[in-house]
């Protein structure tokens, strides 16, 4: 795996994983990854993680930089200090505040997500059953209106998992090349990143993020891609990065980016 990156990376702060930065950059190194980003879940609006299951606590953000750049200063690979933000729409001053509050911490690299529709957290399976009152359609127009519109913002480096809202099979029987060229337009008029995700094969869908005719969407309107494993626990950390490579190489894409924050990125050989 020596050369491969792995650009998605959270630890048991967010409250629904398990290891420390030291341990997830421990793994990293013993697979030989050239470089890795801890992008752990910023808190989010009031009322939406009343649990603590989603994101670290607004009180964390401060100590988790801390905590990611006095191991990356120890490390044998390049570690980047980044972070995964939610995007919603309805609580938008709010979510402009806790990315500011990151930027103040030294938080120069975002992922962006979206993991909500209204209040409804879709890829959550103690909500799965909420599918079941939704017309899988229209839910996937919903995701991909919200996620063009993420995309296209300005606020992200990277667009993190591009079709999440495909996690549990629900996939419509529908012609979606038009959704997926929106989403492919979306994402060059900003130049965000999109990453090639392997937590997919991870879930019942069984397939990377994005699948083949989302990814070669991105790479046909000239999308830069990063790689991840969105790893919740040390062992997932580089899961299965060869497959994504391989995805890009046959979508037409030759060399893989780390977003450094501010725009710059230093792009890999595929």
């Amino acid at each position: 795996m020596r050369g491969m990156i792995d650009c998605h990376i959270h630890t048991a702060r967010c409250g629904h994983a398990f290891g420390s930065v030291a341990e997830m950059v421990a793994a990293a190194e013993s697979l030989g990854l050239a470089a890795v980003a801890l992008t752990e879940h910023l808190p989010l609006p009031s009322g939406l993680d009343p649990a603590g299951e989603y994101a670290m606590g607004a009180d964390e953000i401060g100590e988790y930089a801390r905590e990611v750049l006095e191991v990356a200063a120890d490390s044998s690979i390049d570690v980047i200090l980044a972070a995964e933000a939610d995007w919603i729409p309805s609580r938008a001053a709010e979510c402009e505040a806790i990315r500011n509050r990151a930027h103040e911490a030294g938080i120069h690299v975002l992922l962006g997500s979206v993991h909500f529709l209204d209040d409804w957290a879709f890829d959550d399976p103690s909500l799965v059953s909420r599918w079941d009152e939704n017309e899988v359609l229209s839910v996937w127009e919903r995701y991909f209106d919200e996620w063009c519109l993420a995309a296209a913002s300005g606020y992200f480096d990277v667009m993190a998992h591009p079709d999440l809202v495909k996690k549990f099979g629900h996939v419509p029987l529908a012609d979606l090349s038009d959704i997926y060229q929106r989403a492919a337009e979306a994402a060059a008029s900003s130049g965000v990143m999109i990453e090639v995700s392997t937590a997919g094969l991870r879930k019942p869908i069984g397939e990377l993020y994005p699948g083949t005719d989302l990814l070669a969407a991105f790479a046909n309107a000239g999308v830069p891609a990063t790689t991840s494993s969105d790893s919740h626990a040390p062992f997932e950390v580089g899961y299965r990065l060869n497959e994504a490579v391989h995805a890009m190489h046959e979508a037409g894409y030759r060399r893989v980016g780390l977003p450094l924050g501010g725009g710059e990125v230093r792009w890999y050989d595929l």
